[in-house]
């Protein structure tokens, strides 16, 4: 759920590990940043062909659903100690959007032509191609400083529309789809709770843990940022 976001309060950064484990990643990363790459192209393809920002679901949502259930690899590099993440945050973010996508958008129909759907995958795709470029030209050492620059900024403008204008409001919207239908109801009936509810807590929480994983951004990119200056002076 949080994150339109970077998803990446901790980045992929590599230790000294096995030949074969740094190809792997290397592969992982690119393979990634295709599959975000096609992505984007889908959603400005479509956008560009009608006029319109209402087909992205149509256009892109069933890679985009593809992409994010693989990512699912990344709590396992983390488990592993592929990656130096800690396995229960990137598992919490990883969990989070693949909820809101597959429990939500992905279910709910009437939800995806709307705008946020668009808002949402933009947000989402363009944060990716970054990261996985990134993560990838790091892995390779080629990392050029004006990418690293990027990856660290670009952020600051997609993280808040991708949440707001898209994540929340979607979540908002479903809410008299899921009550309704009452939702997910075999599975809520062993619970003192419905999915209804859940998602009313999920939502009112929303702005509070969005706002700490963005504060916590800022502090990583002074931090990596603050190197890059320390590597070019040097």
């Amino acid at each position: 759920m949080f994150v339109c976001s970077p998803r990446s309060i901790q980045p992929l950064v590599l230790c000294p590990m096995p030949r074969f484990s740094k190809l792997y990643l290397i592969s992982y990363n690119s393979l990634l940043f295709l599959g975000w790459a096609i992505a984007l192209s889908r959603l400005l393809g479509s956008f560009i062909a009608t006029k319109s920002v209402n087909g992205a679901y149509a256009a892109a949502g069933e890679l985009i659903c593809w992409l994010q259930t693989v990512a699912f690899l990344e709590v396992i590099h983390s488990a592993v100690g592929l990656v130096p993440s800690g396995v229960m945050l990137v598992l919490m973010q990883w969990g989070g959007r693949t909820h809101f996508l597959l429990a939500i958008v992905s279910q709910i129909t009437e939800l995806q032509d709307l705008p946020s759907v668009f808002i949402t995958f933009l947000a989402w795709s363009l944060s990716e191609v970054i990261r996985y470029s990134h993560y990838a030209s790091s892995s390779l050492e080629l990392c050029p400083s004006w990418l690293t620059y990027i990856r660290y900024t670009a952020f600051i403008l997609l993280y808040p529309i991708g949440v707001g204008p898209g994540e929340m409001w979607l979540m908002y919207k479903a809410l008299p789809f899921i009550k309704e239908r009452n939702l997910y109801k075999s599975f809520f009936d062993s619970l003192p709770f419905s999915y209804h509810s859940f998602v009313v807590v999920v939502l009112a929480l929303y702005p509070f843990l969005w706002l700490r994983l963005y504060l916590h951004l800022f502090k990583q990119r002074r931090s990596k940022l603050g190197k890059l200056q320390t590597k070019k002076k040097d």
